[in-house]
C-alpha cells in the first residue's frame, strides 16, 4: 500500500522495544494517533500520507520489524511480534491509550493489537485489510516471488485494482501515474537483509488469523475498503465489520490504493479518527 513518491524519512529516533531496535517518528499535534504501515513499506515511502495525518494529529509511526531503519531480527516473525512491537512503541512515547490506523498489513497488526490490548485503543481505523483464514485472507503475496517477471507484474496490476487493464490505464492518467510510482518502488534494489525482512513479513502475513477474536475489540471502529481491491477484497472488510461490535463499514471508489484514488477517503478517515 503506497501513497505518493518515496521521500526521505522525517526526524526520528531508534528506540529499544520488544527486544529489537525500532525506528520511530513522532510529529504533529492533536489527538494521539498510531499509524501502522503496509507490506514492504517504510516510513520514507509513506511520507506524503504521514505529513497529511501530522497536520491534524499527534502522530507516531514506526518502521515494522525487518524493514526500513528498524532491525531485521532472526525469524520467523508472528503477527503477535508485530503487535508487541507496536505496544512497545506506545510504551516508549508514554501513551496508555491512543487512536490507531492500520493500512493493509498494518491493518492486520492493528487487529492483533486491538484484540490483545483492547483497553489501549480509543478508536480504530482498518483500511484495505483482512482478518485472515481461508475465505477471508488477503491475496497470498508471497506467491508472486515464484512468478516470471512479466507474469508477476501482470498479476500485481490485476490484484491492485481489478479494473487495471491496459485500456483502463491508458484512459486514466491518475491511475497510470499511481501504477508507475508503485512499479518503480517495487523495482528498487534492497540489501539482502531487507529482502529477508520483507520475506519474513510476508510469512507472518500468510499466517494471520484473528477472525474469531474480533469480538474482543471494544472501541469505535471504521472498516474501509476499495470497491475494486483484489488484494483485500471488500468481502474481507465485510467479515471484519460483522464481527466487531458496532463497527462501521465504508466502501470507496478504488482498489487496494483507494486512499490515493478516492478524494473522499483520507478526509473521512481523518474525521473518524478525530471524533469523540
Amino acid at each position: 500500500m503506497v501513497v505518493g513518491d518515496e521521500q526521505q524519512a522525517g526526524p526520528g529516533e531508534i528506540v529499544r522495544g520488544n527486544g529489537i531496535d525500532i525506528y520511530v517518528e513522532r510529529r504533529g499535534t492533536g489527538p494521539r494517533v498510531l499509524f501502522l504501515n503496509g507490506s514492504g513499506q517504510t516510513l520514507a515511502g509513506m511520507a506524503p500520507l504521514l505529513g497529511i495525518l501530522a497536520g491534524r494529529f499527534d502522530l507516531v509511526a514506526h518502521d515494522q520489524r525487518g524493514l526500513g531503519r528498524t532491525a531485521v531480527p532472526p525469524g520467523p516473525y508472528a503477527m503477535a511480534d508485530y503487535a508487541a512491537d507496536a505496544a512497545a512503541v506506545l510504551d516508549h512515547v508514554g501513551w496508555n491509550e491512543c487512536r490507531v490506523v492500520g493500512i493493509s498489513f498494518g491493518g492486520m497488526v492493528a487487529q492483533e493489537l486491538a484484540v490483545t490490548w483492547p483497553d489501549r485503543i480509543e478508536r480504530l481505523a482498518l483500511l484495505c485489510t483482512s482478518p485472515g483464514r481461508v475465505g477471508t485472507a488477503s491475496y497470498p503475496l508471497h506467491e508472486l516471488d515464484g512468478l516470471a517477471d512479466d507474469e508477476r507484474a501482470a498479476t500485481y496490476l490485476r490484484i491492485l485494482d481489478t479494473r487495471f487493464t491496459p485500456e483502463w490505464l491508458a484512459a486514466h492518467d491518475g491511475d497510470r501515474a499511481l501504477v508507475a510510482s508503485m512499479t518503480a518502488r517495487r523495482a528498487t534494489e534492497r540489501p539482502p537483509e531487507q529482502r529477508r525482512g520483507e520475506r519474513e513479513q510476508l510469512e507472518a502475513r500468510r499466517h494471520h488469523d484473528v477472525i474469531d477474536r474480533l469480538g474482543a475489540v471494544t472501541c469505535p471502529t471504521l472498516v474501509a475498503c476499495g470497491r475494486y481491491d483484489g488484494i483485500a477484497p471488500p468481502a474481507n472488510s465485510e467479515a471484519i465489520a460483522a464481527r466487531i461490535p458496532g463497527a462501521e463499514l465504508r466502501t470507496y471508489e478504488g482498489g487496494h490504493a483507494f486512499v490515493a484514488q478516492d478524494p473522499a477517503a483520507i478526509p473521512e478517515v481523518m474525521g473518524f479518527l478525530a471524533a469523540g
